[in-house]
Parts: structure tokens; sequence; C-alpha cells
């Protein structure tokens, strides 16, 4: 029987107002100092205050969370820009004194031990972990960091293109290159090139400055490169670097040749003599690509339909949002790129931020926001805010499970059941092409943060090295070598959310392991999913990853079991 969960309950407050909001620090810093400075006797005294500052975390977490979606829905709205820049400079950094101060009064309490071992280990990990990485000196730098990282998003906005008379922003255009019309896809490829490079410098002299500041972050803090440091402040406790390359390898070695297989099936289906860079995501002619919606409207319609399919508490979840107006769904120029879910700390109820124009690609990215919606909801009833803060490898394993479990219920976007076939198809595709892309940012990032100092001659040339290492070699890059060089400036997260990448990895082999359980028996890998879920962050990965039902694993003999199994479900629909 498939498990049943309440409705979210929005707690009242017990330590601020109830009609509190964030202003300005001096408004803030009475509560700060309340709890600083405030005697804990007992151990009951020890839990209302934990309770306090989640209640405080929850409420300055869910102001700052608006300030920015406000500010990524619209780029233009300089008013969104200044009150998210406010936080930064003026709030922030006055916080994460007190935030140093409030963990080493945790740490030093003589009644922690007496809390529950299992349920706050990864807390209490956690907490000992930030108090030794702060530095009063790395206070400013991080509120310059989340200035410049902001900057990416405005650059990127304002980006759009020209095709037949009418503006395309870039996420826009990318359905273009779906089009059978092979002359058309190679005239818009043209014309999204030619608009990153026109950003190319000043996106390298950003991010320059991004790394030069990491570093000096991670100096300061006593380490001799920003990939050791990130590492701890990521709070990566359950694998080392050496992990990743062991990643890298394994992907390179059993992903990358599945990878060339389903591009020579393309290629077979469009009857190409050769493949080239417009040509990855093209129909035969005749076959138009695929329509799955109008409009995001459309998109949430059907996106309930399919979640109440799958279970009805996951389509409640997001009918909620709909209600609260927590979808903003569709592309538009100056609206920063990407797509995100927000978990709002405080009501419960997060934001699902998105560019769609009505591709597949949309599809999946519903289902996938979709999945972190519904982690967020399940999380939200624990006691305290910092049990909500999972790391993004148990995050990204409840997104991209969704997409898989999703699949069987396309019909809602697609009747016919050739469309529908094409998605699922579509989905393991991206799955199987998104690895080695993975496994390149990633290694990429290990070489940027330990080499400080590299020119861009320097990088460009690292670049082309790893992109050539997880290459199949089958698509041909003639005449666009420039624009391949600069290709890595297209992932956000290398200058927003730095060395946040490999969890994608992780959690999409993990994703694959959960599939395969949902398919010899769906709703007990559906309970599995929900119990790890719920768990938020009060087990380790490895015992999120045992609650869901898999291991927490990406060793070379699991990457290639879990690529046999993709190959045998392609095989299922046709593709060899």
């Amino acid at each position: 029987m498939s498990r049943i969960f309440e409705p979210l309950q929005v707690r009242e407050r017990k330590f601020l107002p109830a009609d509190f909001t964030v202003t300005n620090w001096e408004a803030l810093q009475p509560w700060y100092d309340n709890l600083a400075e405030r005697a804990i006797d007992n151990m009951e005294q020890l839990q209302q205050w934990l309770q306090d500052i989640s209640e405080l975390e929850a409420v300055v977490s869910e102001d700052v969370c608006w300030r920015q979606i406000r500010m990524t829905c619209d780029t233009t709205n300089k008013e969104y820009e200044e009150a998210f820049t406010y936080f930064c400079m003026e709030i922030e950094p006055k916080i994460k004194p007190y935030s140093f101060t409030l963990n080493q009064k945790l740490l030093a309490s003589p009644f922690i031990s007496q809390l529950d071992k299992d349920q706050f280990f990864p807390y209490l990990r956690s907490t000992a972990n930030a108090a030794e990485l702060y530095r009063e000196a790395n206070v400013p730098l991080q509120a310059e960091l989340s200035l410049l990282a902001q900057q990416y998003g405005v650059i990127s906005g304002a980006m759009s293109i020209e095709v037949d008379g009418k503006e395309y922003t870039l996420q826009q255009a990318a359905r273009l290159l779906q089009s059978p019309d092979r002359a058309q896809r190679e005239l818009v490829f043209g014309k999204v090139a030619a608009r990153r490079l026109q950003d190319k410098d000043k996106l390298n002299e950003l991010f320059d400055k991004l790394l030069a500041t990491r570093h000096q972050v991670a100096v300061n803090a006593g380490f001799d490169n920003y990939r050791d440091y990130k590492f701890r402040e990521l709070g990566r406790f359950d694998y080392t670097a050496e992990d990743c390359f062991a990643f890298h390898e394994a992907v390179k070695e059993h992903i990358v040749p599945l990878q060339a297989m389903l591009l020579r099936h393309r290629q077979a289906r469009l009857g190409l003599a050769e493949m080239r860079p417009w040509d990855s995501d093209a129909e035969p002619a005749g076959v138009q690509p695929l329509h799955p919606f109008a409009n995001g409207a459309e998109l949430a319609e059907k996106s309930v339909a399919v979640f109440s399919k799958l279970n009805p508490y996951f389509s409640s979840c997001i009918t909620t949002m709909q209600q609260m107006e927590r979808l903003d769904l569709e592309s538009r120029k100056g609206k920063a790129p990407g797509g995100y879910n927000c978990p709002l700390a405080e009501t419960g109820v997060p934001f699902i931020f998105m560019n769609a124009a009505g591709t597949m690609g949309d599809v999946i990215t519903m289902m996938h926001e979709g999945g972190h919606a519904v982690h967020s909801f399940l999380s939200h009833p624990l006691q305290l805010s910092a049990f909500k803060e999972y790391p993004m490898e148990i995050a990204e394993l409840a997104s991209m499970s969704m997409e898989l479990f999703t699949m069987e219920h396309w019909d809602v976007f697609f009747p016919n059941e050739a469309e529908l076939r094409r998605a699922q198809i579509e989905e393991l595709e991206r799955i199987i092409t998104v690895l080695p892309w993975i496994a390149t940012i990633d290694k990429f990032q290990h070489w940027l943060y330990t080499h400080p100092g590299h020119t861009v001659a320097q990088r460009d040339a690292a670049w082309m090295a790893i992109l050539a290492e997880f290459s199949s070699g089958i698509v041909n890059w003639e005449g666009h070598t420039e624009y391949r060089t600069h290709f890595w400036q297209k992932q956000l997260h290398l200058f927003e959310v730095p060395f946040y990448y490999i969890e994608y990895g992780i959690a999409q082999l993990g994703a694959l392991a959960m599939w395969r359980q949902y398919r010899q028996n769906k709703e007990q890998a559906l309970n599995n999913y929900m119990d790890a879920l719920s768990l938020g962050y009060t087990r380790t990965l490895p015992q999120l990853y045992e609650t869901a039902g898999i291991s927490f694993g990406f060793t070379p003999a699991y990457v290639q079991e879990l690529a046999g199994f993709v190959a045998g479900a392609l095989g299922e629909m046709g593709v060899k």
C-alpha cells in the first residue's frame, strides 16, 4: 500500500513576532544577541535554544530566497538587484560572525551528548566543520563572491538572437535546433555561437575575478587551493577527490561508448554522412520535434496530471505551489537562465523557476524540479532548519529519480505511443550524454582550482584537452573551434556554485539504480524514495541511499553494471 503523507502544516512563530520582516541589521541583531547571550543550563533549555535558532534561520533564509527569486525572474529590475545586493553586503556579513559564535556555543555545551546520536550526527559534524573553516577575513570576500556570481545571470539573461524577424532567448532558440530543416539548424547554431562569443571576454574577466577571490578565501582558511577548501565547505565527508577521479575514468570507459552508440543511432536516423554540432538534437525530415505543451500554464496542468498518476501526494505538492503562485515557468527576455527549485524554509512551500519554451527538455526539467519540490515538502516537518540542509547528492537523487519514475506516465504529454517512446528514448539519451559532460566539468574544476593564477590561454588549453577526453569523436566541430573553446562558459555552475556538479553524476547513477528498483517493484521503490527524502539530513549519505534501497557508490564496476542496465532498456526500445 502506498505511503500517505499529511498535508503541510505551517508552524507558528514562537521566538520572533508574527509580523517581523527582515529589513536591516539593526532589526535583526537583538535576536542574534538573545541567542548568543542566553544561558543554557539544562537539556530543555538547549532544545528550546535550538528551536529558536531554527526559527530565526528559517525567517532569514526565506527572506533572502525571495530577494534572489525576484531578481532572477526579472534581471532588468534594479530595485530587485539592489535588494539582493543590500542583503549580501549589509546583512549577511553581520550574520556570519554570529553564526560562528552560535556554532561554538553549541559545540561547547555539555548537553549535546544527550541529543539523539543518529539524528544529530550530521548536524553536529557540519557545525564543527563550519566552525573550523570560519575566518573573519573571509566574510567580506564571500559577500563579494555572491555579488560577482549574480553578474553571470545578468550577462546571460540579456542574450538573445533574431531568427526570421523574431527575437528568441537562447533557451527558446534551443527548440529550433530540433528542426528537421538542417539549414535552419545550422543558421540558429551559428547565431547562438556568435551571441555567446560576443560576451566571451566579459565572462572571462568575471571568471578571473571569481577565481582570484575564491583562492584568497581558501588561503585565508589555511588551504593550498580552493578545491580542497571547497570539498570541506561542501561537507564532502563520504567521498574524496580521488573518488571523483575514479568516477571520471569510469564514465570514460563505460558511458562514452554508450553515448557513441546513441549518436550513431541518431546519425543513421537522420541519414547523415557526418554529424555536426547542430545535428545532435535533430529529427529526420518529415518528423516534427516533440511539442508536449504550448505554454507554462499547460506545462503545469499536465505535470500535475503526471504526478497524480505516480502518487497523489506528489501532485498535491505542485497544486499547492500553483495556488500560492510559486511557479514561474516560461522563458522571456530579461529572465536569468536555467531552472531551480528554491526551498522556502519558513512556509515550506518552494518556488520553481525555469525557462520553458515548449520542448521535451522542459518536460524533463519540470519533472526534475518537481522532484526537488517533493523533497522540500517531505522534509519540511523535521524539527530544525538544519535537518533540512541536505547535501546535493541526496537532493539530486530526489529530482533525477522523479524524472525516471514519471516516464511511463508521459502519455499525458504524448498520447501518441510512438511519440511517447521517442520522449522516453530522449530522456535516456540525455542521461547518457550528460554523464560525460558532468565528468568534463568536474575534471575541469579540479584543474581550475589546483592551478591558481593560470592565464586565459592556459585555461583554454586545459579545457580543450579535458573535453577531448570525454568526446566520442563522432561530431565534427570544424569551423567552430573558438566557440567550443569557450563552451564551458554556458555552464552557470562554474560561475555561481563552484564544485557543485559532480553531485549530479553521483545522483544520476543513484537515480538509475532507483529506476531499476522501480521496474522491479514500483510500490516498494516509491516507499523507499519517500522514506529517504523524509529524513532530510538526519542521516549520512550512505545511510540515506541505503534507506532509498540503493548503494552510495560510483566505482567503475558499479558504473559498468548500470550502463549495462541502461543499454538493455534502450534495446527494449529498439535502440542498439
